[in-house]
């Protein structure tokens, strides 16, 4: 009897936890899909570009590179004047993030304002060590750029003042070819509901 209540209560917490993944991966994957179809850049002060680890299977991430191209972009729009680069060493292949991510936006001919921070290892800090830097540097407004699939967190965390509360916030989804290769079936997505109950039971959205 004590077995068989035992399996139920398994099952039970097994079919909750399937729930609240499948919920969360919704919302992610709507936020994504609206967020590229109705894409907000407003003209702003600088666009802050989160870091990922610099290389794959020996190459340059084609995660990362589609998040610089991004801003790269913007900043040839005219909409910002000033690259935030943010990101520090990486785990996997041990090389800090934001400069790596600076020398590439060089190579690619950005000879225009550029930020580093290059201590941070998650969003969270990507956000919270970056805004003394934006607001020594007099940034006013910011257009953070990352994957879609990214920017629910990341919005959440913002709300909750991990960037403080000075800045005019928007959001612009990188189409790197993480995203447009595989799509909402990307590993990184399929991760990202796992770091959001990671990032809410450490109590990161809560406001400030």
């Amino acid at each position: 009897m004590r077995s068989r209540t035992l399996r139920r209560l398994f099952i039970t917490a097994i079919a909750a936890c399937t729930a609240i993944y499948l919920v969360l991966y919704a919302v992610v994957s709507i936020h994504a899909y609206k967020l590229l179809r109705h894409p907000y850049t407003p003209k702003s002060d600088a666009a802050l570009i989160l870091g990922n680890r610099a290389y794959l299977h020996g190459t340059a991430n084609p995660c990362l590179a589609g998040r610089i191209d991004e801003g790269l972009l913007l900043a040839r729009q005219g909409v910002v004047s000033t690259l935030a680069m943010t990101g520090g060493r990486d785990n996997e292949d041990y090389i800090i993030e934001a400069e790596f991510m600076a020398a590439y936006a060089k190579h690619k001919g950005y000879k225009g304002t550029m930020l580093v921070e290059s201590r941070s290892r998650s969003t969270k800090e990507n956000l919270e060590f970056s805004a003394p830097i934006l607001k020594a540097a007099n940034i006013k407004s910011v257009i953070v750029v990352s994957e879609p699939y990214h920017l629910w967190r990341t919005e959440k965390l913002v709300q909750a003042g991990h960037l403080g509360r000075d800045f005019d916030v928007a959001y612009a989804g990188a189409s790197s070819q993480c995203w447009t290769t595989w799509g909402m079936m990307f590993k990184g997505t399929l991760r990202e509901p796992l770091a959001i109950i990671d990032n809410y039971a450490k109590g990161y959205f809560k406001r400030h």
